[in-house]
Order: C-alpha cells, then sequence, then structure tokens
C-alpha cells in the first residue's frame, strides 16, 4: 500500500480577490411595496374621519404606570386628552 500524497504547500498559492458585496435585492414583479400593503392595512383597519383626508385609528397601549402618569399629567397641564399629547408626539416624530 502506498503512502498518502503530500499536498501542494499553502504558501505559493495566488490570493483570492474578494468578492464584490451582493446588490440588494429588486422588488419582484408583482410584490407590493411597503407603501402599497400600508395603504390596504390602513383601508381594512382605519374608520372614516369627520375630517376629510383623515382616518381614524383605534389603539391601544400597554404602557408602564409611570410613563401613562407623566403623559396623563402632560395632557392635564396642556388642557388636552391623553390621546391628543400622543398624537403630538408622534407628528413630531413624523411629521404631519
Amino acid at each position: 500500500m502506498s503512502r498518502p500524497r503530500a499536498g501542494r504547500p499553502r504558501g505559493n498559492e495566488p490570493a483570492q480577490l474578494p468578492l464584490p458585496a451582493p446588490s440588494p435585492p429588486k422588488p419582484k414583479r408583482g410584490m407590493p411595496t411597503p407603501e402599497q400593503i400600508a395603504k390596504g392595512a390602513i383601508a381594512k383597519r382605519g374608520n372614516p374621519s369627520a375630517v376629510p383626508g383623515n382616518v381614524m385609528l383605534t389603539m391601544t397601549f400597554d404602557l408602564k404606570r409611570e410613563l401613562a402618569e407623566r403623559l396623563s399629567a402632560r395632557a392635564i397641564r396642556e388642557g388636552v386628552s391623553v390621546e391628543a399629547v400622543i398624537l403630538g408626539l408622534v407628528k413630531d416624530e413624523l411629521g404631519p
């Protein structure tokens, strides 16, 4: 039985060039965009508002008591509802 051959020395191999970064995947034809999905979700979940162009969404928040109390205190100081305070915070963050 013959002995297994010794492999070639690794030091003489040429350096391997790095591969280019893969391009981001293109949306497939017929695949809805996030904006299209959001439009459908709001059409399903939202209710008509008295204000033209607006929609009413009902949400439930599970907040720490301290945060709920701070929001409530702010609403009392400003003379508005807690919902108005939260809506103001969302508008400040994401725009009108």
